[in-house]
């Protein structure tokens, strides 16, 4: 097969050359899946045969779409950065910190390559950095749904992020728990351990700068319309001076 070619690095989030591929951050790539899903299907032979297992696994044609997407341009921007053809790119997952199991932090075989990917609704967004990173993506609850998820989530926030929420008023509440959520999810996924973790022992706040734990940084990330998101990189290791 011949590797399809990778996508140019976009140099503005208004590329009409590629208005599916955006950079809202240097090291920060967001896909629209609606722009890009026809042509993720053309180069679906680029996926493994466990994604592809996966990729058949889901019932939905749109969250077929997401994950075709996801992966598909997952690959072309790895293969570019690796000068590899994409469908050669091949992937295992870490120890995971907590347990010591092979389902950590996603890698890339023979290349020291930290990167991150996450996907929700019609936004994908990878991240790549020189250490460890975690990226996290989500769609703004509706109007009609903000208290309900609101609330749901505020279950499993960290008891000083609950106290500022409370301290909100309630029409302020939807925004400041999604914010809060993107950033802690994204650290989860940065230290390895993803959602196995317990989100109510980091401390990510809920204003509108973000806090991180020792040895990391954690910071918002403008994406399109109607989602928030964030990402996470260890700058440091915990005894380290470095």
């Amino acid at each position: 097969m011949t590797a399809a070619p990778a996508p140019a690095p976009a140099t503005r989030t208004d590329d009409p050359a590629q208005p599916w591929l955006s950079s809202p951050a240097p090291g920060l790539w967001a896909v629209r899946v609606s722009l890009y899903a026809e042509r993720a299907r053309e180069l679906e032979g680029t996926l493994d045969d466990a994604e592809r297992a996966r990729l058949q696994g889901f019932r939905r044609a749109a969250d077929r779409d997401q994950y075709r997407v996801a992966h598909v341009a997952l690959r072309q921007l790895l293969g570019d950065r690796l000068g590899r053809d994409p469908a050669q790119v091949r992937f295992f997952r870490e120890p995971c910190p907590g347990c010591g199991a092979p389902h950590g932090r996603p890698a890339v075989t023979d290349a020291p390559l930290h990167f991150s990917l996450s996907h929700a609704g019609d936004a994908v967004l990878v991240a790549f950095a020189d250490g460890p990173v975690g990226v996290d993506v989500e769609r703004r609850p509706a109007p009609e749904l903000a208290a309900q998820v609101s609330s749901e989530l505020a279950e499993v926030l960290h008891p000083a992020e609950r106290a500022e929420l409370s301290a909100l008023p309630a029409g302020e509440r939807p925004a400041a728990v999604a914010r809060c959520w993107s950033r802690k999810e994204a650290y989860l996924k940065g230290v390895g351990i993803g959602l196995g973790g317990n989100p109510t022992l980091t401390y990510v706040g809920t204003g509108a700068t973000a806090s991180a734990p020792p040895g990391w940084t954690v910071t918002d990330v403008p994406v399109f319309p109607g989602y928030v998101a964030a990402r996470a990189v260890r700058t440091r290791r915990l005894g380290s001076s470095n």
